[in-house]
């Protein structure tokens, strides 16, 4: 069946009917498309073009196609253009003559945006759950390992040490602003459409309050061409989904680094690994790297929607419905991409001797040494030199910093004292970064703390 026709002599090819149809992927909509029809059917009926009796039986029918729907075969042969012309004629199956008033003063504009609100903004709330979880799991990974110290980084070069805690609060801090994005997208997503038409409104005088209000929006839309028009709800949750398919890539890189036998910081369980087919020794990193896989494709789902909508004139225009499968891709590979990286994060296993060894036999105290120069009264240029010319001596030397004595130490330059000789060990210089925000073991103790209190707080409804 179609919902148009009409003006109409000839009915559409069978290539047309190929090309066009979007049934394939929309059917994922049906259990909101339904939700949004017993709405509007009740809507209909306080507008008068219902009875009380006909939306009953209107509501009842609508209840047995979503039971109905939850079977495999439910959708075996539907050749339907969409999910929301088989939700109609299966209703009309039902109900006959009386399905034909369900759709007046309503058009299919505003009956997908509505149904992929609805959809959307419950696979929001599954994601910004699985998101949380993931921050709950990275606290307690930090919690039980609260002293290791490691290495930190720029340029892949060992830069300074912090503590293990520390690390894994910054990852906390992104997926936190990532929580954040996720609510704003949520809060851009719920407003309600129906009553916008084609473009121009509705000729009924619907309660669009009341409907907003029944299926749980927050608010309604403010323009009917709008509607019809843009899909930046879409693309809010596909740029949210980007980063953080974004920061957790950025993790699964590190931790195949960490986990490799040149690095050896840490152990990947059996359970998210796998082996080689002709190696027997191998034991694969492989759930990182599908997680940093799958942020291409994510990617790609964000690009695919802005290529797709920056040229479209107002209002509607067909190729909108290329909205839905990089929705639906994006949805899924997020969905999957978080539950991996908690498996992993929840199973991994620190070595911390081994960082914390990386960390003694490298220059990481290099700054330290500088900046107690510097608050010495040496000038922080000729401070940074002094450093810089003692870690030139080490290398000659093949010294690591524990091989330098005080005496040794004050004797290099005058500038250095021998109390300085303390901080060639990474734990004493991490003491003197006590600072909000820094690696030093109080402020990082409190951070943990703060960091447990937000998270309590995210999961509060608000």
């Amino acid at each position: 069946m179609k919902l148009w026709g009409g003006r109409f002599e000839q009915g559409p090819s069978e290539i047309f009917e190929r090309f066009s149809g979007s049934l394939a992927f929309d059917r994922r909509l049906i259990e909101a498309d339904i939700r949004g029809s017993q709405a509007f059917a009740r809507a209909l009926e306080r507008v008068g073009i219902l009875s009380a009796e006909e939306r009953a039986r209107l509501v009842e029918a609508f209840d047995e196609i979503a039971a109905e729907a939850k079977r495999p075969e439910f959708f075996e042969g539907a050749e339907d253009e969409d999910v929301h012309t088989l939700v109609i004629r299966k209703l009309r199956e039902r109900t006959g003559a009386l399905a034909d008033k369900i759709h007046t003063g309503r058009s299919r504009n505003e009956q997908v945006s509505l149904d992929t609100r609805l959809w959307l903004r419950e696979e929001i709330d599954r994601a910004t759950e699985r998101l949380l979880a993931l921050m709950e799991s990275l606290l307690e990974l930090a919690r039980r390992y609260p002293d290791a110290v490691i290495p930190g980084y720029t340029h892949l070069r060992r830069a300074q040490a912090v503590l293990w805690p520390h690390y894994l609060l910054a990852y906390f801090e992104m997926f936190s602003r990532d929580w954040e994005r996720l609510r704003q997208a949520r809060a851009r997503v719920n407003v309600m459409p129906l009553g916008s038409g084609a473009l121009a409104g509705s000729g009924f005088p619907f309660d669009r309050e009341a409907l907003a209000r029944e299926l749980g929006f927050d608010g309604l839309t403010r323009n009917s061409m709008d509607v019809s028009a843009d899909r930046d709800f879409v693309l809010d949750f596909l740029y949210a989904a980007s980063l953080i398919m974004l920061h957790l890539s950025r993790l699964a890189e590190d931790w195949i680094l960490y986990s490799s036998e040149e690095f050896g910081w840490m152990e990947l369980s059996d359970q998210v690994t796998s082996g080689s087919s002709l190696m027997p020794q191998k034991k694969n990193p492989d759930s990182l790297e599908l997680i940093r896989g799958k942020c291409g494709r994510v990617f790609g789902c964000l690009t695919s929607l802005f290529a797709t909508m920056k040229g479209l004139p107002l209002t509607y225009n067909r190729d909108m419905q290329e909205d839905k499968e990089p929705l639906f891709e994006a949805a899924d590979q997020l969905s999957g991409a978080l539950e991996m990286a908690r498996a992993v994060v929840d199973s991994v296993k620190l070595n911390p001797e081994v960082p914390a060894a990386a960390a003694e036999e490298s220059w990481v105290v290099a700054t330290d040494l500088a900046e107690a120069l510097a608050r010495s009264g040496t000038p922080f240029h000729r401070a940074h030199q002094l450093v810089g010319k003692l870690v030139l001596e080490s290398v000659r030397q093949k010294k690591r910093p524990a091989d330098w004595s005080a005496e040794e130490l004050a004797a290099f330059a005058p500038e250095f004292t021998p109390e300085m000789a303390r901080l060639l060990d990474p734990r004493e210089g991490m003491k003197s970064r006590e600072i909000t925000g820094g690696t030093g073991p109080g402020a990082v103790y409190a951070a943990l703390a703060q960091a447990a209190q937000r998270l309590d707080e995210m999961r509060t409804p608000r």
